[in-house]
């Protein structure tokens, strides 16, 4: 819809300066017939092509009411603007007549309509004006100049006027109202892009404090609990909303508010993660390996999530109490799109015989549909001790908001 809008303002454009314009050049080329015909007693063929063109213009106007055609008004005013231009030209002097400077109003004029227009004409005209030199220089014809002696000096004047009132009166003159519109909507869509971001930030940056919010109330409830599994099922959740939160508050952070530096956002997790579940004094080694890659929000927060699935399993279970363990975490980037996720740790590890798809552990069902989700996959890594995996996964792009018919 907003697509159709511009355009239909585009074809109006360009459809006030094709009439504005013919209709100003049609009236100069009147008064440039009665000047010549009757202040400088030019009675010749090129007092009247002045005439023919003006007459033939307004009739190229006034039938375009009729057929709203603007391709065949263009045209038709084109090529009557040249040919009658050319004529002039070869009767008032060849390459040396002061009028041949009107020709650049038509490259000039295809360019403010068309830009295949305005090649074309430039490509004509430059080979007419060449062909107008090599004319006079080697074949020269004897054509006359119809302008009498007395009078060219005069006519000179008119050329120069007359060109130059159109190449600032009608196309310079709209040539900088489209540059003012130009800028004006540039400066406008800037503001608004600056809005768009204040308010981006200030939604990432509620979103942050509501999941802070969660987070406190779940940690809350966690401390009026007893039982040591419903506790910890309390931890880890408050562990994930976290893990979400920190996404959001590096996004408010930044000034590019697409995507966030995810080795800042790596450690921050791990070292966090580590703290909450081993306290201040542990004897965990992070072994932290990934380039310096930026990642959307919708890739973010699934592979952030897994993520704290794998370190929280391997602080659990792989690395018990306070013993000394490390965890390692390496991120290598494939191609544009695709990466390959290397996390585990030294630890303990668990039995061949655990599936990820059907086991019993929540953590564990998460980090397979966590995978699923990044359209990536997930194996195990044997060939390390303790437990490791391997994830291939590619970048999500951003959904669209869905629009609502």
């Amino acid at each position: 819809m907003k697509k159709n809008y511009i355009d239909q303002e585009r074809f109006r454009d360009k459809e006030k300066l094709l009439i504005k314009a013919t209709n100003y050049t049609s009236v100069l080329c009147l008064a440039f017939f009665l000047f010549c015909y009757f202040l400088l007693d030019i009675h010749s063929s090129l007092s009247f092509i002045f005439l023919f063109y003006a007459l033939l213009s307004l009739a190229n106007t006034f039938a375009y009411k009729s057929h709203r055609n603007l391709s065949l008004t263009y045209n038709i005013a084109s090529i009557a603007s040249l040919v009658s231009t050319l004529l002039v030209v070869s009767a008032s002097g060849g390459i040396m007549s002061p009028f041949i400077f009107t020709l650049s109003l038509l490259v000039l004029a295809g360019y403010a309509t068309t830009r295949s227009y305005g090649k074309t004409y430039l490509f004509i005209i430059c080979t007419l004006v060449v062909l107008l030199f090599l004319q006079n220089r080697f074949f020269p014809v004897d054509i006359p100049n119809q302008i009498p002696e007395n009078a060219r000096d005069i006519f000179a004047l008119l050329s120069v006027l007359f060109t130059v009132y159109l190449l600032g009166g009608i196309f310079g003159k709209d040539l900088m109202i489209v540059h003012h519109q130009l800028y004006k909507s540039k400066r406008e869509m800037q503001a608004r892009s600056e809005e768009k971001d204040t308010l981006l930030k200030e939604v990432h940056h509620r979103v942050k404090n509501n999941l802070q919010t969660v987070s406190s109330l779940l940690s809350l409830q966690g401390r009026s609990i007893s039982d040591t599994r419903t506790k910890s099922i309390l931890k880890s959740s408050q562990n994930r909303v976290i893990s979400m939160a920190m996404v959001h508050e590096m996004l408010y952070m930044r000034d590019d508010l697409s995507k966030i530096q995810y080795r800042t956002y790596v450690r921050e997790l791990s070292e966090y993660l580590v703290k909450s579940l081993k306290g201040a004094n542990n004897k965990v080694t992070l072994n932290i390996d990934i380039p310096d890659i930026e990642l959307g929000i919708d890739t973010a927060i699934p592979l952030g999530l897994l993520i704290n699935e794998a370190i929280t399993n391997s602080l659990k279970y792989g690395i018990k109490d306070d013993h000394e363990g490390e965890i390692h975490i390496a991120i290598e980037q494939e191609d544009e799109h695709s990466y390959v996720l290397e996390i585990g740790d030294n630890g303990s590890g668990y039995s061949d015989s655990v599936n990820l798809k059907s086991g019993s552990s929540l953590g564990l069902k998460l980090i397979h549909n966590l995978a699923r989700q990044l359209k990536g996959t997930i194996t195990r890594d044997p060939s390390k001790k303790g437990t490791n995996y391997i994830v291939k996964f590619r970048e999500i792009e951003p959904q669209p908001f869905p629009s609502v018919a």
